[in-house]
Formats: C-alpha cells, structure tokens, sequence
C-alpha cells in the first residue's frame, strides 16, 4: 500500500464516510490538533515517568485516537444503510473520564497546595507535559467550535477537558519526583 494517494494534491481530503473537505476545515483542525496532541502525549511517555504513568499515558494514546475517529466522521455518513455505526470502536466513556479524575486526587494527594499559577519549566520532562497540556486546550478549543456547528459525543469534549488538567497535574508530579524548582508566577510590581 502506497501512502500517497495524491487525492489530496488540491488541498481537500476525505472524511470518514467519503465526504471531501477543504484541509482548513474545522473538523480537521479539530481531528490533527488531536492527532498532534497525541504525537506530543507520546514523547511524555517516552521520559522518566514511571511504569504505572506510562500505562495511563497510552490509555490516553488509545482514546485520543478514538476521539479522532469521532471527530473525522462525518455525522451525516455516520450510520451506515444497515443501521450500524460506520466507527466500529469502543466510543470514549464516563469511566474514561473518571480514570483522569482518579489518577489526578491521586497525584495531588502528593503535591503542596497551589497558592500561585506555576510557570512551565523546570527540566524537560516538566516542560514536555506543559507543551502537552497547551496542545490539549487548543485541541479542546477546536473541538468545542466544532461541536457548535456539528455536534458529536459530548463525552469527547470532556475528556479533552478533563485531559488538559490532568496533564498540568502530571507536570506538577514530574517536578516533585524530578526535584525540580517548580516557579511561582508572582506579577512584577509596575512603578
């Protein structure tokens, strides 16, 4: 199988269902932010984060690609003539959503309160995850602008939510378990 196709040689591509639409168009924004996201999500997994975070962290991969094959069929082709589903897949679920608010009371159990917004950084690790969480808010914001015009499964827009907290909570662990220096932002003082 070849990977060009050249079908997309005029700037449209296919949706699943067959629909073409302009590369621009909001549902691929929204469905390759994702798809970027969990290129992202991927070089998290690949630092030092621990055996039980790297299973989390490809559940995570598993429904992003999920997510994107929601977000890349068209609601119009999404039931087959037969009446079946065109994405024959487990859909992202309540318990989905549930495992990314366990495993943050978890991590935040370990963790000084916040008492400032943090600045990213501190080692690479830390600073991988904040990219993470950036992607996955503007991932969301997509999704969300999407979901006005052509709603989907609200559980989608969810779990993206859901994972950006859980991404900046990660961030926060990784400097604990990295010692690094994790920087209040406290406001200069204008003159």
């Amino acid at each position: 199988m070849k990977i060009y196709t050249k079908t997309g040689d005029k700037g449209t591509t296919s949706l699943f269902g067959g629909t073409r639409v302009p590369k621009h168009h909001i549902r691929i924004e929204s469905y390759g932010t994702v798809d970027e996201l969990n290129s992202h999500i991927g070089l998290v997994k690949d630092q030092e984060v621990g055996n039980h975070t790297r299973q989390i962290l490809n559940r995570v991969q598993d429904r992003l690609f999920t997510l994107g094959a929601i977000l890349a069929t068209d609601p119009e082709k999404a039931i087959l003539k037969s009446g079946q589903e065109r994405l024959n897949i487990p859909t992202v679920t309540e318990e989905d959503i549930k495992l990314l608010e366990n495993e943050m009371d978890a991590m935040n159990e370990d963790l000084p309160e916040m008492t400032h917004f943090v600045l990213p950084g501190g080692h690479p690790s830390v600073s991988i995850c904040h990219i993470s969480r950036c992607v996955c808010r503007r991932a969301e914001r997509l999704s969300t602008a999407l979901y006005e015009i052509s709603p989907f499964n609200v559980l989608v827009l969810q779990y993206l939510n859901r994972l950006s907290d859980y991404l900046f909570v990660l961030a926060r662990k990784l400097s604990k378990d990295l010692h690094a220096n994790e920087v209040k932002w406290i406001p200069e003082k204008g003159n």
